[in-house]
């Protein structure tokens, strides 16, 4: 009788196992039909890109896009669904490393302008020159001197590139601390997606409200006419990929492929950076400091 009865609470606990793996695995499943279908509804989107690419192609225009933003906020990711099907011949991606000793002896702007686009290309900035408003100043990596350098002489940097004819456009990605560290935490226990990890990124959490304050500080003081920036909101990875595309596309006069797509970006997702500077004083006047 013991036996029949420890053989049937097995059972049971063993069904209850059984029912609880087929339901992790249909949640799997769904989670996965959802990211496939969300990742072709974006096609619409790229094929824009194709043809404005083409624009620039024939137009002889330059284009320049900066990725800023928080470790983790979903820059790289974004970046990879702008040109997934892009003309390999018409744009770059550049990310550049730590300054070699000869590029810290240059003019700041030398190694960013080395890797400017020719006619009808389009480079990609997976951060850029921003670093020295951002992450420079916070890790001290850079004067006191040389930041303030930084930021007196971006504004004419800037408005002389758009002068001459460059396409510029400046996303700022804005994640949340506890995104961020949700991100951080599942990167670590990936083995696939630990390479993405960096020194760097052990800080960023608890140096969070010194990088709110240097953002602030490079909104407040390079959110020009000539150069705005455009706050992307991206908690949520898809709709911050899709509406940077839309801020993308809006940014250059190209016939449209699809007139009738949906080009206007959410305006819970994309705010201008007077925006978001707005925002952030009520956030200092209502808590006594920055939040996002």
């Amino acid at each position: 009788m013991i036996e029949n009865t420890m053989s049937l609470e097995q059972l049971i606990k063993e069904n209850k196992q059984l029912k609880s793996e087929n339901a992790q695995l249909i949640e799997n499943n769904s989670e996965a039909i959802k990211r496939c279908k969300q990742e072709q509804s974006l096609k619409a989107y790229q094929a824009e890109l194709i043809q404005m690419e083409s624009y620039l192609e024939k137009t002889g225009k330059k284009m320049i896009i900066l990725f800023e933003g928080r470790g983790a906020s979903g820059k790289g990711g974004t970046i990879r669904r702008v040109t997934r099907y892009m003309n390999e011949k018409h744009y770059r991606i550049v990310a550049l490393g730590k300054p070699t000793e000869e590029q810290k002896s240059q003019w700041f702007f030398q190694k960013y302008i080395n890797h400017f686009p020719q006619a009808g290309e389009v480079v990609l900035f997976d951060r850029s020159w921003y670093n020295r408003a951002m992450v420079e100043p916070v890790l001290n990596f850079c004067t006191k001197s040389e930041y303030k350098n930084f930021m007196s002489g971006v504004l004419g940097f800037e408005k002389d590139l758009v002068r001459q004819g460059t396409i510029l456009v400046k996303l700022y990605f804005s994640v949340t601390k506890e995104e961020q560290a949700r991100r951080f935490m599942s990167d670590g226990a990936d083995p696939l997606r630990q390479w993405k990890l960096s020194e760097l990124d052990a800080q960023a959490q608890e140096r969070w409200d010194e990088f709110t304050n240097v953002k602030y500080e490079m909104l407040k003081k390079t959110h020009t006419s000539s150069a705005p920036w455009t706050i992307i909101r991206s908690n949520n990875k898809y709709k911050a990929r899709l509406n940077a595309m839309k801020v993308i596309l809006n940014s250059v006069p190209y016939e449209r492929l699809n007139s009738g797509l949906d080009f206007v970006p959410d305006s819970n997702i994309v705010y201008s950076g007077a925006r978001e500077l707005d925002l952030m004083e009520a956030q200092r006047l209502h808590n006594g400091k920055f939040l996002s």
